[in-house]
């Protein structure tokens, strides 16, 4: 996607270090943030520099490359050495799908390549690209099918952020936005802030901005009205894993959307990657749920209106504590299809071996 002008993607690896865009600085600041070691890259996912499903892949990915290229030569030494860098690269965001795919593929490819390690070395490097290109690739596909199920001015409704930021190219449930308007549709979003973190009215609104599609920040809690109201045609989310009987996790507050949703007889979407297919994961209530620091909910944090100086503040009464689940689990029965960059799925019964083995894409209807 592009920033004034210039194309980039999310995450990438120069070297031996992996750049990526400075998400907290955005919408205020563009920055690349440099990370030179596995470890710092770990602690950038786990910080929030990188997020989003695929980018946490990718970054994990790279993070892995990163360790086999750190590690001593000898083989036993090597191996060790990547072995304790996945088990440190998982522990950062336990729900995200993609970042233990990535992780657990590259970490495969260098033992695979052992006992050589400038072999070791180039596997890691050349599955952690592949691992990135994919994604992006995948992110495409996803726009291309479910540009489908946007008609001209259509009002989607979405969730958090899952445009090209939180994927290595174009994204999940924005892809099929960016890709209707450039097939001449005219497109308008609602955009849920998404407390506590705000990757709504920062991230989203930010990104629909740079694309020229017309959009309204809206608090969370406002979802529901204009659906009522009829000024919703349709809601498009990504994920963060989405277990084998089609229950999904995705921002915290997506299984309030969906009952509105529901309630509301408005179509409701989830967009994603195969990759984000667990199916070792029998059902909602098996996804691990992250739960982040109560700070995240008591502050906030941004420019100040005169001097632009970024600062934090208190947004609860002192002595409050809080709860803050980063995520939530939306039931299959909820959902009325799975975008994927395989085809369009009916979120029951999904099944590896169709995604491993079937060449084709799957007709709409199925």
């Amino acid at each position: 996607m592009l920033v004034d002008g210039t194309h980039y993607r999310t995450i990438w690896i120069e070297g031996r270090t992996v750049r990526m865009i400075d998400q907290l600085a955005l919408p205020f600041r563009f920055e690349i943030f440099d990370s030179p070691d596995h470890a710092s890259t770990a602690r950038a996912i786990r910080d929030m520099v990188v997020r989003g499903a695929g980018a946490i892949g990718a970054a994990g990915g790279y993070a892995m490359a990163q360790a086999a290229l750190e590690a001593p030569s000898a083989p036993d030494e090597l191996a060790a050495y990547v072995q304790r860098a996945a088990a440190l690269i998982k522990g950062t965001r336990p729900t995200a799908q993609n970042l233990f795919y990535a992780v657990d593929r590259v970490l495969a490819s260098t033992l695979a390549a052992l006992p050589e390690a400038p072999k070791a070395r180039e596997s890691a490097s050349r599955e952690a690209e592949a691992i990135a290109s994919e994604d992006a690739e995948a992110g495409r596909r996803i726009g291309e099918i479910g540009a489908v199920l946007i008609k001209d001015g259509a009002r989607v409704l979405t969730h958090c952020n899952a445009g090209w930021l939180a994927f290595t190219d174009w994204g999940t449930a924005l892809a099929p936005l960016y890709r209707a308007k450039r097939d001449g549709k005219r497109v308008f979003a609602w955009v849920d802030e998404t407390r506590p973190r705000l990757q709504g009215a920062r991230l989203t609104a930010w990104e629909l901005a740079g694309e020229g599609i017309d959009f309204r920040i809206i608090p969370d809690n406002a979802a529901g009205w204009f659906m009522r109201r009829g000024e919703v045609d349709l809601v498009i989310v990504g994920a963060d894993r989405i277990a084998a009987n089609g229950d999904t996790a995705n921002k915290i507050g997506t299984y309030e959307k969906a009952v509105l949703a529901r309630e509301s007889a408005i179509p409701f979407y989830v967009a994603a990657p195969t990759s984000t297919i667990d199916f070792d994961c029998p059902d909602g209530d098996a996804i691990p749920i992250e739960e982040r620091s109560e700070d995240e909910v008591l502050t906030a944090s941004g420019p100040e209106v005169s001097t632009g100086a970024i600062r934090t503040v208190r947004v609860a009464a002192p002595g409050s504590r809080a709860r803050n689940p980063a995520f939530d689990v939306t039931p299959a029965g909820l959902i009325t299809g799975i975008i994927t960059d395989r085809g369009l799925r009916k979120p029951r019964g999904l099944r590896e071996s169709y995604f491993v083995t079937n060449s084709k894409l799957p007709s709409q209807s199925s």
